[in-house]
């Protein structure tokens, strides 16, 4: 069937379904001439139409367009673009190259594609991704709202879409395992642990064959099309089936009153460097979707990953925003978490900006004032924006708090300063007065770098396995193996470690702030020792479900910690808490092993508080004994009627670990023994 091309519109970018047929709009300064390729199946090899657009019809200022009549949803399509291939200019224009429309919501051709044929000369069509036109319209959402929880009830787990399922002993059938159908039937576990926000790894499309050869982009980090869910996590094979998979994952997760936070990547894509492949964007508009270098052949790398994505240029800043959009308004997205935020401030030649437009229009955008926003503020090149990251809205990856907390519970000096900071929400680095103290997500391990298993079990990286020689991954740490390198039989290195486990999850869900648990750290997941597990599509970094049976023990710590910290006022607040004695407030006081008397010292291993919240009669004391030996706390005195409970001592063994309110023996001294390398939560009650 032949098919008509009328002008079209300019707005909005992409394909668009509208009277009958379909809109395409596309950006490109570079390109002298485009082709629109309409394909009659997802996988043909050759389009069965090509489409040229008139430059007087089809274009206005830099925006190609067309209006295809007769066309809908399921329409597989793609484009070339003609004109100078001149590296030292920064142009890359190679009509031998099929690309991939940079708003594209869907992706054909997945099963054929070749990174390698889109980095070679030549033709690549038979092995290029396409685009599907979808209407956003079609999908019956069933009155879903979000669950819209505020960042002080907020407990995010982070975890990878096809990690968590594909497991064969995930008890997932074959054919959902690793997807967003798998993901589902596990929402049950993951109230049960009390989680309200998953943040997912990379789920939009991204290019599985960019890793060393025999190995697999496993996490996601290379993106290819910004709008679209990763086809490899869908469970069904037809090109519309991960966009409506994708939405009934969000549609379940929050029925569950779970919310979905996206990790996006907007700090480089796939094509990487100068020996990349050519996929969308660089055959389109090079100088204006990356930042370029002196030497305009080559790519600025302040992702690490070989380019740079250019947020500030007008085509990059409104790709980042209609992106985002997209994902709030068509897919019921919460929020992001913004990978290698710091890039994103960075202008035209790689300097820093003091009003990024890129940051401050996403901070100020009323589609998504809605929504979490969440930035890694800091690059691969050395940009470090924690507690300087721009715009009113952005919640952090608090940095310091994970180095702090495994420097002090690893027993290191000079640390027990900065980590009251990190107990209390980082007010030295958070200085803005009025900052809502859960804008500072606080985590101990993320997918980069060690396990929560992994940091107690290994002092140093063991990542032969990504073929780099052990040279990837970083060598900042601060991880303690406990005496013994990796696993072992050893009973009381293996005691130890169980405890330094607990300490870790006690002070993560005691602190003040957002917290955030890596996948399977309620249950020991272990990566053996490889802390950058990117390239590892294995059982090395999937979650093991039959862990969930083999360690109940830090799996129920980790379900009471939560319940626990979520039941109480003092946990949730808006406000920076007092440090205060007198306060009528929700406050905190410090103290050493004598009340009010806390060491400071550079050789100090101990830290004790309380923490009260006046109006809801919320009264703790707990203790920090990051030391090797056994240390007595004097208690503090409380009103007539009432006596001190324990609810958590680690060094106790299970159930006595962790006691409920209910079931917790009042104490009778006026001191507490703490054991070396242990935590202590007590409770004021009558």
């Amino acid at each position: 069937m032949t098919f008509d091309v009328l002008p079209g519109k300019s707005f909005p970018i992409g394909a668009t379904i509208r009277d009958g047929g379909v809109n395409f709009c596309l950006f490109s300064r570079d390109c002298t001439a485009i082709e629109l390729l309409l394909f009659d199946r997802p996988n043909d090899p050759q389009p069965s139409q090509v489409l040229p657009l008139d430059p007087k019809q089809n274009k206005t200022a830099h925006y190609w367009h067309a209006f295809v009549p007769g066309i809908g949803a399921g329409q597989v399509y793609a484009y070339r673009g003609h004109g100078l291939f001149a590296p030292e200019q920064g142009l890359r224009c190679d009509g031998n190259k099929v690309l991939l429309d940079p708003y594209t919501k869907a992706i054909a051709n997945w099963e054929n594609y070749s990174r390698q044929a889109a980095s070679q000369p030549g033709d690549n069509c038979a092995q290029a991704l396409r685009g599907v036109v979808i209407d956003s319209s079609a999908y019956d959402w069933e009155g879903d709202a979000p669950p819209k929880t505020r960042y002080n009830r907020t407990i995010i787990y982070e975890l990878h879409v096809s990690g968590f399922t594909q497991h064969p002993n995930s008890s997932v059938s074959p054919e959902k395992r690793g997807t967003y159908a798998g993901l589902i039937e596990k929402i049950p576990y993951l109230q049960q642990l009390g989680i309200t926000a998953v943040e997912l790894l990379p789920a939009h499309q991204f290019d599985k064959e960019d890793a060393r050869p025999g190995l697999k982009n496993y996490w996601g980090y290379s993106p290819i099309a910004f709008f679209a869910p990763h086809v490899g996590y869908s469970s069904r094979t037809d090109p519309l089936s991960p966009v409506n998979e994708f939405r009934d994952m969000v549609k379940a997760l929050h029925r569950a009153g779970i919310e979905v936070i996206l990790d996006v990547v907007f700090n480089h894509t796939a094509e990487g460097d100068e020996q990349g492949p050519t996929l969308s964007f660089r055959g389109l508009s090079n100088w204006d979707y990356y930042i370029l270098g002196e030497n305009r052949a080559i790519y600025r790398n302040y992702s690490g990953c070989g380019n740079t994505f250019k947020a500030d240029s007008v085509a990059g800043n409104n790709l980042v925003l209609d992106c985002l959009r997209y994902w709030v308004s068509e897919m019921h997205i919460d929020g992001f978490r913004f990978d290698l935020a710091a890039v994103l401030a960075r202008g035209a030649t790689g300097q820093l900006l003091t009003r990024p437009p890129a940051l401050l229009m996403i901070d100020a955008d009323p589609v998504l004032a809605g929504t979490k926003l969440i930035a890694e503020a800091w690059d691969a090149e050395g940009l470090y924006l924690v507690g300087a990251f721009v715009g009113e809205r952005f919640a952090e990856w608090n940095g310091p708090y994970r180095d702090d907390v495994r420097r002090f519970v690893k027993s290191d000096v000079g640390v027990v300063k900065a980590l009251a900071n990190r107990i209390l929400a980082s007010p030295d680095i958070y200085s803005q007065p009025n900052r809502e103290p859960n804008r500072s997500i606080n985590f101990i391990t993320c997918h980069d770098g060690f396990t929560l298993n992994d940091l107690v079990s290994y002092n140093d990286k063991h990542n032969h396995a990504n073929g780099e020689d052990n040279r990837d991954g970083t060598n900042a740490n601060y991880s303690w193996n406990c005496g013994i390198e990796g696993e072992t039989n050893d009973v009381a290195v293996n005691k130890l470690r169980l405890r330094q486990i607990k300490n870790f999850l006690t002070i993560l869900f005691v602190s003040q702030g957002t917290p955030m648990l890596l996948m399977g750290d309620e249950v020991r997941r272990s990566q053996q020792g490889n802390n950058n597990a990117y390239c590892q599509d294995n059982e090395l970094s999937w979650f093991d479900w039959s862990a969930i049976d083999k360690h109940t023990e830090v799996l129920r710590f980790t379900q009471k910690l939560i319940s626990f910290t979520q039941s109480l006022k003092i946990f949730h607040q808006d406000q920076i808490l007092a440090v205060s004695y007198g306060s009528h407030q929700p406050h905190i006081i410090w103290h050493g092993k004598q009340l009010g008397q806390p060491d400071w010292s550079y050789e100090s291993h101990s830290l004790a508080f309380t923490l009260r919240h006046p109006k809801f009669h919320e009264h703790l004391y707990v203790i920090l004994n990051a030391y090797w030996e056994s240390v007595a706390f004097e208690l503090p005195l409380l009103e007539s009627g009432y006596k001190w409970y324990r609810i958590v001592d680690t060094a106790l063994p299970n159930p006595e670990d962790f006691c409920d309110l209910q079931t917790a023996l009042p104490l009778e001294k006026e001191t507490y023994q703490a054991h070396g390398r242990s935590t202590v939560v007590l409770m004021a009650h009558h």
